[in-house]
């Protein structure tokens, strides 16, 4: 989950052995941030819709009254093998490089499926880029209240695959060291704590999947 968003790996809660996803069988990102040598975590383009797929202009498209802009590869900050994460104009976009695209002139491919609008929206803002206007925020980004009841969410996760009660896991999330028995049932952390801990699990059984769509598509939280 570290990948989403720099969630910390201090939590009040640790799981001692290894627990695996039902989901286990393939990775959604480029295998070298198994290993740490990924300072960022570069999805591919199957599981993240605003990565661009980028490959060389064909020559029979007619390039003589309009010019296409030309790969750089001093705009890669970081790769692994397809994947890239570019700077342009300051912004940062992730790409998928089919084929040789140093020097080359290039095109964006935009499957037609479902997720046309989040493809056509990232690669608008990659072209804003390259013609030096400002491409705008990233949409898909989360704000701090959200990054942090995300974070809320898994440590409540962690908590209860160590068995932690829900009043155990509002007392560390919360601050809230005195929750009395009496009056618990009722009281409004509960409720809160219980959300959390659905959502955390939510997250680990393939739910974290929901957020590489965001904001285009239905929110877990």
């Amino acid at each position: 989950m570290s990948a989403l968003g720099g969630f910390p790996a201090a939590m009040p809660y640790r799981v001692n052995h290894e627990r695996l996803s039902p989901a286990v069988g393939g990775c959604d990102f480029a295998k070298s941030a198994l290993d740490g040598r990924q300072p960022t975590i570069l999805w591919t383009t199957t599981a993240l819709p605003s990565v661009v797929p980028l490959v060389p202009a064909p020559h029979s498209l007619d390039s003589s009254n309009v010019s296409i802009f030309k790969f750089d590869r001093r705009w890669i900050d970081d790769q692994d093998g397809a994947e890239q994460r570019l700077t342009c104009n300051g912004a940062p976009f992730r790409t998928h490089a089919i084929g040789e695209l140093d020097g080359k002139d290039i095109c964006a491919v935009l499957p037609l499926d479902a997720l046309f609008d989040v493809r056509l929206t990232a690669a608008r803002r990659y072209w804003l880029a390259l013609n030096g206007r400002n491409p705008g925020g990233d949409p898909a980004a989360l704000s701090q209240a959200q990054r942090d009841h995300l974070i809320d969410a898994l440590r409540a996760l962690d908590a209860r695959l160590e068995s932690g009660t829900y009043r155990e896991i509002a007392a560390a999330l919360f601050h809230a060291s005195r929750l009395p028995e009496r009056g618990w049932k009722t009281h409004d952390l509960r409720d809160r704590t219980i959300r959390l801990c659905r959502l955390g699990f939510e997250l680990m059984h393939g739910g974290y999947r929901q957020l590489l769509l965001y904001p285009y598509r239905q929110r877990l939280f």
